[in-house]
This record gives C-alpha cells, sequence and structure tokens, in this order.
C-alpha cells in the first residue's frame, strides 16, 4: 500500500509539474504572439486580429495543420523563431482559439 501511496504521489507530482510546464508554455506563446502577430493579422483582419482564429472557412483544422501555419508566419515574417517559441505559440493559440489536444 505504501508503494501504491509513494506511485500516486509521484503522479500527482509529475501532473502538477506538467501543468505548470504547458501554463508557462501558454505564457511565453502569448508574449511572443503578443509582441510578433497580432500587428500583422490586426493589418489583415482589421481589430485586435483575432479574427483570423475566428472566421468562417479558417485555415487550421488540426493541431499539426497549426505547427505548420505558424512555421509558415515565422518564415514570412522573419522572426527566426526557435523550436520551444514554436510550440509555445502553438499551445497559446491552441488554448485560446482551436482546442485541439
Amino acid at each position: 500500500m505504501r508503494h501504491l501511496t509513494t506511485s500516486l504521489a509521484a503522479l500527482t507530482l509529475a501532473g502538477g509539474m506538467a501543468a505548470t510546464a504547458q501554463a508557462d508554455d501558454i505564457r511565453m506563446g502569448q508574449d511572443l504572439h503578443d509582441n510578433n502577430c497580432v500587428s500583422c493579422h490586426a493589418d489583415m483582419h482589421g481589430g485586435d486580429g483575432s479574427d483570423i482564429y475566428t472566421r468562417d472557412g479558417r485555415m487550421v483544422g488540426d493541431r499539426e495543420e497549426l505547427v505548420a501555419m505558424v512555421r509558415r508566419c515565422d518564415a514570412n515574417i522573419g522572426t527566426a523563431f526557435f523550436d520551444d517559441e514554436i510550440e509555445a505559440i502553438v499551445a497559446y493559440l491552441n488554448d485560446e482559439y482551436y482546442g485541439f489536444d
């Protein structure tokens, strides 16, 4: 029984650490998005640019397509994000607009 309790405690701790890491990724992704993406999206769609994510006929249908779209935007604006930054932006957009995971 003690082994089970220890295992459950370890899983709970690991789950909490994963949730914290996910929240950190989302915050970093939001900062990167707000500082690098919003102005272009606002120019394209007006307002705060969020219509690009919620409009009818949006071009992103799953997480893989979302990663590809963020990579295309990164290349188009020349930000040269690192892979962890791309993943953070994807985590933010997925959490805020898409809900694929």
